[in-house]
């Protein structure tokens, strides 16, 4: 599977923003998608991961409430929806493959092209 993310760009604090995951190949809806971040000088975080048909959803940010994830297999797209956007999110957001669900980014299996997201104050 190939993963691309995509729809980050340059918002305003109090903004919101859709992060597509699109995926190619037939092996898609045998993973695990996962949502990851890597702000300037930090260590690639975990925000969420979904599972096979959407029945395993996990959050790993501490302000969970803010973000949405949720997965259309027939698009073969992963979405992550970003609410109440603030400086500190900003980041290079990317989308990884795993078998299962991990907040640990060296449990992926494949990274997609990341997206970046820039919070303005």
């Amino acid at each position: 599977v190939q993963l691309q993310a995509s729809g980050g760009g340059l918002v305003q604090t109090g903004g919101s923003l859709r992060l597509s995951c699109s995926a190619s190949g037939r092996t898609f809806s045998s993973y695990y998608v996962g949502w990851f971040r890597q702000a300037p000088g930090k260590q690639r975080e975990g925000i969420s991961c979904m599972g096979v048909d959407s029945w395993n959803t996990e959050y790993y940010i501490s302000d969970k409430e803010r973000f949405i994830i949720a997965r259309d297999d027939a698009k073969m797209t992963v979405y992550l929806h970003v609410n109440s956007l603030k400086p500190e999110d900003t980041a290079v957001y990317y989308c990884a493959g795993l078998i299962r669900c991990s907040s640990n980014s060296a449990e992926a299996r494949k990274w997609g092209r990341g997206t970046q997201v820039t919070v303005s104050s």
